[in-house]
Formats: C-alpha cells, sequence, structure tokens
C-alpha cells in the first residue's frame, strides 16, 4: 500500500489548490479516505474525509464550504480542493487511508502519505 500526496505550493490569499494523492497496492473505492494537515506547533488535524463507496464525507468546520474531497477510482486517486485559501490554510497536508467509514480521528487511519506543503501568503 502507498500513498504519494503532491500539489502543494504556495498560494495567495483567496487563492485556490487542488492537492491528489495517487493511491497503489488498493482498491480506493473500498476504503475510507482522509485529508489531514499539521502546521507547525499545531497537532495534526483532520480536515476531509471520504468512507468507502458511497456512504459520505464530512469537513472540518475551519474547511466547511471551502474545501471539496472527491476521489477517482479509475485512476484510483483522490483530490482536495481547496478554494478561498486562508493564511491559515499554511500547513503540510498529508493524505490518508481508512477503513470502511471515514472519521477525522487520525488513529483511524492506517496509511499515510508523505505531506505535501502549502504556504498561502500574499
Amino acid at each position: 500500500v502507498q500513498l504519494q500526496a503532491f500539489g502543494g505550493g504556495l498560494v495567495q490569499p483567496g487563492g485556490s489548490l487542488r492537492l491528489s494523492c495517487a493511491a497503489s497496492g488498493f482498491v480506493l473505492e473500498a476504503y475510507a479516505i482522509g485529508w489531514f494537515r499539521q502546521a507547525p506547533g499545531k497537532e495534526r488535524e483532520g480536515i476531509s474525509c471520504l468512507s468507502s463507496g458511497s456512504r459520505g464525507r464530512f469537513y472540518a468546520d475551519s474547511v466547511k464550504g471551502r474545501f471539496t474531497i472527491s476521489r477517482d477510482t479509475a485512476t484510483n486517486t483522490f483530490y482536495l480542493q481547496m478554494n478561498s485559501l486562508e493564511p491559515e490554510d499554511s500547513a503540510v497536508y498529508y493524505c490518508a487511508r481508512g477503513l470502511v467509514y471515514c472519521t477525522l480521528q487520525a488513529e483511524s487511519y492506517t496509511n499515510w502519505g508523505q505531506g505535501t506543503e502549502v504556504t498561502v501568503s500574499s
């Protein structure tokens, strides 16, 4: 099982980025997937997740209405579309694989990507 996150970078406040997580070694549709982030000096925060199949998705209040999680079963890749970015969104973002139902709790996830850094600054 491997997860590789990419797509981070420097963006101005109000801008957008799309993070990608390429998954290999398992069928993406069969597992819950999630995005987490960790800013310097802060704990890792669960920001969005998507359950296996069509069982539902969740967002942290801090990103609700701005971020969208999605999954492409054809390419075994999942995404985090981030709009209206704010300086407070600056962090290293991680993708992760869970079990069936998604949660925003990191301990529910068994496999992690290496992280991609997002910096929101003018």
